[in-house]
C-alpha cells in the first residue's frame, strides 16, 4: 500500500516561522508519541486527528518558539500519515543534538487516553518510514525517542513494538535470529580474508538483499557491502567486520 499522505496544505498547516535546516541523509527514524493525554474519540473521527496535530504544530511554535511543528510526519490510527516539516528537514523533537542523526514520526498515542497504538498508527509509521528511505535519504534504524534520551517517550506499548523489530500488524512476527558466534578473527580487506567465516557472513548479508556474493573471500566488494551496512545501521563504517557488525548482519530489523 502507498503511503497515504496528508499535505500540510491539506491539513491547514501554519507556515513555518523561518527556514529549515537541509537534511541530506539520517541514520533512520526516532518514534515518538505526544506525552499526554490523546483523545481515544480520535480512532473513530478523523478530523479530531487533524485538529491534535493542529495543536501540537500551535504548541511547538507558540510555547515552545520552535519554527514549526516538530516532527517530520505523524501517523493516525487511520492510516493516514501527516506530512510535518516533510523530506530532508532537520526535526527539532529528538533532543539537543540528535535531531541530526534520525527523522522524527509521530505517533497519534499518548500517556494516557489513547494509549495502546492501533494497527492504523503502526501502519501509517511504517509507511512513514518507508517513505523517508524510499524518498529522504533515511538509514535503517528504528528506534525510540528514548535511544539516547532522557525521556519516557514514545511510552512502553510502542517502544516495546519498536524493540520487536517494528513488525507489520497482523503478519507473523520474525523469529529471533540465532546468531552464530564470532568467529574471532577480524574479516577485512586488504589482504583478502579467505574463509567459512566470510562466506557466511556473505550468506547472511546475501539473504538481507545485499548484492554479494558468497564466494568464501573478504575483498573490496565485500568491504564496501559491509561500509553501506555500517552506515546503513549508525555504526562506524571502517569496511571491517567485528563483532558487533557480525551481530547486527544476524539481528539488525530488515527493512
Amino acid at each position: 500500500m502507498a503511503i497515504d499522505l496528508v499535505s500540510r496544505r491539506d491539513w491547514q498547516a501554519r507556515p513555518p516561522a523561518g527556514s529549515y535546516t537541509q537534511l541530506d541523509s539520517t541514520h533512520g527514524v526516532k518514534v515518538h508519541y505526544t506525552g499526554g493525554r490523546v483523545d481515544p474519540a480520535i480512532v473513530d473521527d478523523h478530523a479530531l486527528c487533524v485538529a491534535l496535530v493542529r495543536s501540537i504544530q500551535n504548541f511547538h511554535m507558540d510555547s515552545n518558539g520552535w519554527l514549526d511543528i516538530g516532527y517530520t510526519m505523524v501517523a493516525c490510527p487511520h492510516r493516514e500519515v501527516f506530512e510535518g516539516r516533510g523530506l530532508h528537514h532537520l526535526p527539532a523533537a529528538n533532543g539537543a543534538g540528535l535531531n541530526a542523526g534520525h527523522y522524527a514520526v509521530l505517533g497519534l498515542v499518548g500517556n494516557s487516553g489513547l494509549v495502546e497504538p492501533p494497527d492504523g498508527v503502526l501502519h501509517g509509521i511504517l509507511d512513514a518510514i518507508q517513505h523517508l528511505r524510499e524518498n529522504g535519504g533515511a538509514g535503517r534504524e528504528i528506534k525510540g525517542h528514548r535511544d539516547g534520551f532522557n525521556t519516557d517517550c514514545p511510552g512502553e506499548p510502542l517502544y516495546a513494538w519498536v524493540r520487536r523489530g517494528a513488525p507489520r500488524p497482523g503478519g507473523q512476527e520474525p523469529p529471533t535470529p540465532s546468531v552464530p558466534p564470532f568467529p574471532g578473527r577480524l574479516l577485512r580487506f586488504p589482504p583478502v580474508t579467505r574463509g567459512e567465516d566470510a562466506r557466511t557472513w556473505q550468506k547472511q548479508m546475501s539473504k538481507r538483499g545485499w548484492s554479494i556474493t558468497a564466494d568464501g573471500a573478504y575483498g573490496s566488494d565485500s568491504r564496501e557491502v559491509c561500509r553501506r551496512f555500517q552506515r546503513n545501521q549508525g555504526i562506524d563504517d571502517d569496511g571491517v567486520v567485528g563483532p558487533t557488525t557480525w551481530r547486527l548482519t544476524w539481528e539488525a530489523p530488515l527493512p
